[in-house]
């Protein structure tokens, strides 16, 4: 009988392996669709005018609008006219490191597909660099969201915040969520690994 049970063990675990092979590839596809949208919302986000609408201003990254009755908004890059003390030094803080965000999800996502496409002895360790600058993405994505909001903190509203300000949220949210499970991809593969080697 051990024999056999042997023997029928033995058959189900290609089986096992194929099924697992195939999970495992959806994921990692998945991981890779979702960390691509963050990047497209982030793009966006960053080259937007206006992130939020408060008492007839406009304030984004770059610019500074002043809206008027039956005219078009007045854009500058001078944020002196917004009178909020220390706004210039923080939007140029934020777009520095909104930039670099956009880069390092860029390359991580650039990794995370060579990783796939390439397939090597080198594919784990490039899947593992592509999440880990995916969270590095979301660490600098989340100092953005949180240094605007905390300088523009008296003027923030609901209704006053863009869609731009919200999808720069989502893309820190989607970056953090893809990181976090690429890694935790990348240390099951390992587990796995050592397992049937031992």
């Amino acid at each position: 009988m051990k024999p056999a049970a042997l023997l029928k063990a033995q058959e189900e675990l290609p089986r096992k392996k194929a099924g697992q092979s195939a999970l495992d590839t959806f994921i990692r596809t998945l991981i890779i669709l979702c960390t691509a949208i963050a990047v497209v919302l982030s793009v966006i986000s960053v080259c937007s005018r206006h992130w939020l609408v408060a008492d007839r201003k406009l304030f984004g990254l770059w610019y500074f609008c002043t809206l008027e009755h039956d005219r078009k908004p007045q854009c500058t890059t001078d944020f002196s006219g917004a009178e909020v003390d220390g706004l210039y030094t923080a939007l140029v803080f934020v777009r520095i490191i909104a930039t670099f965000a956009v880069v390092l999800a860029m390359f991580g996502l650039e990794m995370l597909i060579t990783s796939q496409i390439c397939v090597d002895a080198y594919s784990r360790r490039k899947w593992a660099y592509g999440s880990g600058l995916i969270l590095l993405a979301f660490f600098m994505t989340s100092v953005v969201v949180l240094v605007f909001a905390i300088v523009l903190w008296n003027f923030i509203t609901l209704t006053g915040i863009s869609l731009t300000y919200w999808s720069e949220l989502i893309a820190a949210f989607l970056f953090f969520l893809n990181s976090i499970s690429g890694l935790h991809m990348c240390s099951m593969t390992t587990s796995d690994n050592s397992v049937d080697q031992a």
